[in-house]
């Protein structure tokens, strides 16, 4: 399953890599393909400083955190989106949060699933007939499924 996953989960999970969201990200990788915007690196690397004061990491350890989770993801360029999903993204997004166009643009484009955490967005996308969502905890209990699974068949 492919999972787009927006700058809230992304800070999280850098924030603290043993919380759920981190561990999902870092052992989920086996089960899901996990995708997000390109432009989110650098919006990580803008706000440095304020992980760095939030977290309490010292640089190595930002480094160490950002790299766990950043290397389980795939980093799409902006420019491979098409015209299409864009606007159709602008348009669903447009009374929400204008911010999340490129995510839910790139949703479309790779037609996965939405990780976000903000409720504001995924019952605005609902109520626009977008259901292409998932929550931390539906990811989790597929995460859990796909686990049993595996040692299920170990048995």
């Amino acid at each position: 399953m492919k999972i787009i996953i927006d700058s809230n989960i992304v800070f999280s999970a850098i924030l603290n890599s043993q919380g759920k969201i981190g561990q999902l990200i870092i052992n989920g990788s086996k089960f899901f393909k996990f995708f997000t915007v390109g432009l989110l690196k650098e919006e990580i690397e803008e706000h440095k400083d304020k992980i760095l004061s939030i977290s309490g990491f010292t640089n190595q350890q930002f480094r160490q955190s950002f790299q766990s989770i950043t290397n389980r993801i795939t980093f799409v360029d902006e420019i491979l989106i098409s015209d299409k999903d864009l606007n159709k993204a602008i348009g669903l997004v447009a009374e929400i949060d204008e911010n999340d166009a490129l995510f839910v643009a790139l949703t479309n484009h790779l037609n996965g699933k939405l990780w976000t955490g903000d409720k504001k967005l995924t019952s605005g996308l609902k109520k626009k007939g977008f259901s292409k969502t998932i929550s931390s905890n539906e990811l989790y209990e597929q995460f859990l499924e796909k686990q049993m699974t595996i040692r299920r068949r170990h048995k």
